[in-house]
């Protein structure tokens, strides 16, 4: 058999990831590779460390990108603070919290989960009575939930989770850089994140940082951390000054991260944030004059995922597959509970622009009538 220069075609990318990367990211992934321990790459990842801080508006020593999806992020996130018999409390709305409570429960964590219908939030109340129930190591919650387009309001839940002495886990992979995110004023101990969304880069980097409180909680294992490739502890030797081997990290990867972050810095945090959402909104506005309706109530509703439920007049499979095939754009269809309900629609980093929801907008028109 011959195999032939890969040619795939374009897409216009409108899922729930990967997102669009953006042209600088990708031709920054074009640069000469260096060692991982040539001092120049040294400098490289300080500039990633430093650009991690800004868009997790943190002063965290300990911000690094984990070699890996947003699910070695997650399981990072999980693995280093969790030893045999610790309770963990998990915000469960969708399947991200699912899945966290599941990654708990193997590293040996008595997991209590506190749920609501997919696409709703967790009040103050709600979180503060779970956690009242008994002595909490951990709280768990997803911030932009991307099955179901919910953004998790976080004002006073990390002085809850504080107050009962718990670490307060956030799930930040569809959040960083496309709304507001404030690691140290809302006090977030542990946040994790993936180059694929908001930051317009390839997957396969997980941005996550730690605060010193949590640090404290590694450095008091009684445990060795049971993830050996994943172990914080062992990872941040390499990324602080002494250097030390631990993997070979994906050098490639890291310039594109770099770059992405630059972008995130050259347009600001506040340009960037009101960019996705009056993207949002010109898509919110188009989806309902074409008679969806969306899951989500707007006031809790996240700017880079929208889910207009299906009526009857949709075949969900089908038009989606025409988009591909006729128009080159993917979105996504729903699953779980909102299996064949719901389209998951993603306009995240270099995809949430105006040219893309107006093409998406017309393609469902045409596909509709």
């Amino acid at each position: 058999m011959v195999y032939t220069d890969l040619n795939p075609p374009s897409r216009t990318l409108l899922g729930p990831g990967p997102t669009m990367a953006h042209p600088r990211v990708l031709r920054s992934m074009a640069t000469p590779l260096l060692g991982y321990i040539d001092p120049e790459f040294h400098k490289i990842m300080d500039e990633v460390q430093e650009l991690l801080r800004f868009v997790f508006q943190t002063s965290n020593n300990l911000t690094l990108p984990i070699s890996g999806t947003g699910s070695a992020g997650m399981e990072a996130s999980l693995c280093n603070f969790i030893e045999p018999g610790d309770h963990v409390v998990v915000g469960v709305n969708g399947f991200f919290g699912g899945r966290i409570a599941e990654i708990a429960s193997r590293y040996g964590a008595e997991v209590s989960c506190i749920e609501k219908s997919w696409g709703q939030v967790f009040s103050p109340n709600e979180i503060e009575s779970a956690l009242s129930k008994k002595p909490t190591k951990m709280l768990a919650l997803v911030h932009a939930e991307t099955s179901t387009g919910a953004l998790q309001p976080m004002d006073g839940i990390g002085e809850i989770a504080h107050r009962h002495d718990a670490l307060l886990l956030l799930d930040t992979v569809t959040s960083l850089s496309g709304v507001p995110l404030k690691i140290d004023e809302w006090n977030v101990d542990i946040a994790y994140s993936a180059s694929q969304k908001c930051l317009s880069c390839p997957p396969g980097m997980a941005p996550i940082t730690i605060s010193d409180r949590a640090v404290e909680i590694i450095r008091q294992r009684k445990s060795k951390v049971a993830n050996w490739y994943l172990d914080l502890s062992l990872i941040e030797k390499y990324w602080s000054d002494s250097r030390q081997y631990h993997h070979t990290v994906p050098i490639n990867l890291i310039y594109a991260l770099r770059e992405g972050l630059r972008m995130v810095q050259e347009e600001g945090l506040e340009a960037r944030h009101s960019r996705h959402r009056s993207m949002a909104e010109l898509l919110w506005s188009g989806l309902e004059s074409l008679g969806f309706e969306l899951h989500v109530t707007k006031e809790h509703r996240l700017p880079m995922l929208t889910t207009p439920v299906l009526y009857s007049k949709i075949d969900d499979a089908a038009i989606r597959n025409k988009l591909l095939d006729d128009y080159n754009i993917e979105i996504a269809g729903g699953f779980g509970p909102l299996a064949g309900k719901v389209w998951r629609i993603g306009l995240m980093g270099h995809s949430s622009r105006r040219e893309n929801v107006v093409l998406l907008l017309a393609a469902l028109g045409d596909l509709i009538d």
